[in-house]
């Protein structure tokens, strides 16, 4: 990767969303706790997840991830709380297609995800930069096979 490109990569957007994760306190009592782990990098994710009426209530993450996963982590933790699992599981598929098929922005509210378009050449990258949106549809995904278990 030429230097000009790791410029435009790692923008300064990115940085700043790296420095600034929300919700990085792990929960004491979730309804789900996910890892996930970036073969390619070995960026991780741990995200715990507490679910009220169907959204989100109560959401932290632990990440330990290059500044992409942790700029795409800082996104999700700043707009999860209050959201559906249809919300979140939209957005983690358009984020794939953002990524893997030049498709758009994912919609608002996880419309931030614009800063990561630049990581679309970069294919090494798009599993650190799913993690946490993967790591919270698999959460939601434990937390009903839990209500259903009842």
């Amino acid at each position: 990767m030429a230097d000009s490109d790791m410029i435009k990569l790692y923008s300064g957007r990115i940085l700043e969303l790296a420095a600034s994760i929300p919700l990085t306190t792990r929960l004491t009592d979730p309804d789900a706790t996910v890892r996930k782990r970036s073969p390619l990098c070995g960026s991780t994710v741990t995200v715990d997840m507490t679910v009220q009426g169907g959204v989100v209530a109560a959401f932290g993450q632990d990440v330990k991830a290059c500044a992409l996963g942790q700029a795409a982590a800082a996104v999700v933790g700043g707009n999860i709380v209050g959201r559906s699992e249809q919300e979140v599981r939209n957005a983690q598929q358009q984020l794939r297609a953002m990524l893997k098929d030049a498709g758009p922005v994912p919609e608002a509210p996880f419309d931030g995800f614009e800063v990561l378009e630049p990581a679309r050449d970069y294919k090494n990258r798009h599993a650190s930069i799913m993690l946490t949106l993967d790591a919270a549809v698999e959460a939601f995904a434990q937390v009903r096979a839990t209500q259903d278990a009842q």
